[in-house]
């Protein structure tokens, strides 16, 4: 299986960090007074449209809020308050960025995410990804072809000189139809014996 890997491409949540999915769900629901499955369903209906950033969190609110049947927050962004709260780092995978790309791999982060939670990922000062790809920057999400896309033009170079690694296996499949290699996150040893059966150093 060994290629000619040029380039890394790292999702963010359950990759890089810990999913921080639960545990924004469970802060925002518990700040509007609501039952987790009940702020699930509504934040489902409209999700897409905060990732793509089609919506400003201030609509995003009034959306869910209405749909809630409950007042909107008063806080300038309960969505970034509630995402530093559950942030949590995997310094190892960090590591492991740094370390490819010590080696003349190219990285990059791919994420679909919301411009709250983008903020807090540029104060962190990352310098560790050649290229950036969030959702709510490009208005496309994973596992649309085209983020994938744009992506490895971003690092110049093709689907085939690149691998993608997300938690997620629709995420997964995506990256394969648009011709990228791709690991299903599973584990941190597990990601790193793919990526030396693919014949990259790690």
């Amino acid at each position: 299986m060994v290629k000619d890997i040029k380039a890394v491409i790292f999702d963010w949540g359950g990759v890089l960090i810990d999913d921080p999915g639960p545990g924004l769900m469970e802060y925002c629901a518990n700040r509007l007074n609501v039952i987790v499955d009940k702020f699930i369903n509504s934040f489902d209906k409209f999700m897409d449209e905060f990732q793509t950033n089609s919506v400003s969190e201030g609509n995003f609110w009034e959306l869910m809020c209405k749909d809630l049947n409950v007042e909107k927050p008063s806080q300038a962004s309960l969505w970034k308050q509630a995402f530093i709260s559950v942030y949590t780092p995997k310094d190892e995978m960090f590591a492991l960025v740094d370390s490819l790309r010590a080696k003349g791999y190219k990285t990059a982060i791919l994420s679909n995410t919301e411009i709250p939670a983008l903020d807090f990922f540029i104060e962190q000062r990352y310098n560790c990804f050649d290229v950036q790809v969030f959702s709510c920057k490009e208005g496309k999400r994973k596992p649309d072809k085209e983020i994938y896309e744009i992506t490895v033009q971003k690092l110049n170079c093709s689907p085939e000189q690149a691998i993608f690694i997300d938690d997620k296996p629709p995420m997964v499949e995506g990256a394969k139809k648009a011709n990228l290699n791709a690991i299903h996150f599973q584990s941190i040893a597990q990601v790193k014996n793919e990526l030396i059966e693919y014949g990259l150093e790690v």
